[in-house]
């Protein structure tokens, strides 16, 4: 008894509600930092709004892992949570940009800020079945492929989001400006879009896919690891720690590699738009008119333009994974993304940021599908959600270091100007890059076995 090779759009299907999720993800990363500086955030201020988004992550994806792992409902065993996952977000995509309807209450900002932290807990709910479902489905052989559709997705889902603000305002003439305090018309037009969006493509993988019973995913993991059936530990969630210290030598040589890359990942989303409005167009840290609105959008089609990248480059992820192997593909990009981040400094005017956005969307590919690929393969089935949200540790820790300390560095260090954190986010993915040569892939070795 195996798995069954899914076809393309079987696969496709699997993976569509990332599109939506990716949405809105892409939406808040391009964009929060500018709704939160309308309701008065200080740029230094801004890391420790979005210390919010990882803590929420370290708690809610291993939690989600371990009960999903033990669900079984008529809608399926990973099902469950991202539908819920999708409904609490577009709640918090809807309510983050009409922060202010609730100035009776309390600061429009600390509500902006608290809808960040609900859409972040919510996207947590969501991102993480779904990378456990790719690795419950897919035999071996088809987990590059499956998370690279994915990555394809989730790319093609991102320059949607990256783009819509501009695309109001440019194509369809929706207005870009407003009072001082408040969030323009495109931006919150752009929002509800998402949130829309975010429900439809959650409801057709709930509708299109089909998973595997806990007794077949059991039978799946003895023939492919060759896995006997232990005996069932008691329920309970301080479980995940014991977990956590049995954790396979990959996840553990994946750490750091995953540390570095989101360590750099979190300082661009956070400072790419005050540095590229500072550094590229010349505005004052202090201007947040007209003129920081348009940088404000450029940066959501660069935003959009790596992930297109990423979109297209994920294609050709599963052939060179096969070429030259999946941890030289995942050092490459990494690569391409440092030098792609190190590069924002040096471009003498705002259209050449697209050949740095290349060099980060080969990155952002690499990074969203090879150490998902690596890691599945070293995990027993019936543990495959709690170690996937285990392994959002070490994607949320180095985010809630950054966010501690990148805004005092920023002012102290950096004489308030944030296109250096864009710098070090650069260097962070070149020494990602050097830790991926001692990783263990484990699921690689048996298919060149085969």
């Amino acid at each position: 008894m195996e798995k069954r090779k899914l076809s393309f759009w079987d696969i496709w299907n699997m993976s569509f509600g990332f599109l939506g999720i990716q949405m809105g993800f892409a939406l808040q990363n391009a964009n929060a930092s500018r709704i939160l500086q309308i309701f008065g955030a200080d740029v230094h201020e801004l890391s420790w709004f979005w210390v919010v988004a990882p803590l929420t992550g370290l708690i809610v994806q291993p939690i989600v892992g371990y009960y999903s792992d033990r669900t079984w409902t008529k809608l399926g065993r990973r099902k469950p949570y991202f539908l819920t996952g999708a409904l609490l977000a577009s709640m918090g995509l809807i309510l983050m940009p009409n922060a202010d309807m609730f100035t009776a209450f309390m600061p429009a900002l600390w509500v902006g800020a608290g809808m960040l932290m609900i859409m972040d807990a919510s996207f947590n709910i969501a991102m993480e079945p779904f990378r456990a479902l790719v690795a419950d489905l897919l035999p071996s052989d088809q987990r590059t492929l499956g998370f690279s559709i994915q990555t394809v997705l989730i790319g093609i889902g991102a320059v949607i989001g990256s783009w819509l603000p501009y695309v109001l305002t440019n194509w369809f003439g929706i207005s870009n400006n407003a009072t001082e305090g408040e969030v323009p018309l495109n931006l919150l037009l752009s929002f509800v879009i998402g949130a829309a969006v975010l429900v439809i493509s959650i409801l057709i993988t709930v509708f299109t896919t089909k998973e595997y019973s806990p007794e077949e995913l059991a039978k799946f993991d003895a023939l492919e690891n060759g896995v006997i059936e232990e005996e069932e530990e008691e329920a309970s969630l301080l479980n995940i720690f014991s977990d956590f210290k049995k954790m396979p030598l990959t996840m553990k040589q994946l750490s750091s590699v995953q540390f570095f890359s989101w360590f750099g990942l979190f300082g661009m989303w956070v400072f790419a738009t005050p540095a590229i409005a500072h550094h590229i167009y010349g505005l004052s840290l202090d201007d947040h008119g007209t003129e920081y609105q348009i940088a404000g959008d450029w940066v959501g089609i660069l935003f959009g333009a790596y992930n297109a990248v990423s979109a297209v480059y994920a294609f050709f992820l599963p052939a060179i994974a096969k070429k030259i192997g999946r941890k030289m593909t995942y050092a490459i990009g990494l690569v391409a993304g440092g030098l792609g981040l190190i590069s924002i400094y040096f471009v003498p005017n705002e259209n050449w940021l697209f050949l740095s956005m290349f060099g980060i969307g080969i990155a952002w590919a690499s990074i969203l599908a090879m150490p998902y690929a690596i890691l599945a393969g070293s995990i027993p089935a019936k543990k495959m959600g709690v170690y996937m949200g285990i392994f959002n540790f070490f994607i949320v820790i180095p985010q809630i270091i950054n966010a501690i300390i990148g805004g005092p560095i920023v002012k102290y260090i950096y004489g308030g100007n944030p296109i250096y954190a864009l710098v070090i986010s650069g260097v962070s993915l070149l020494i990602a890059a050097t830790l991926v040569v001692r990783v263990d892939d484990v699921d690689e070795t048996i298919i060149l076995e085969k």
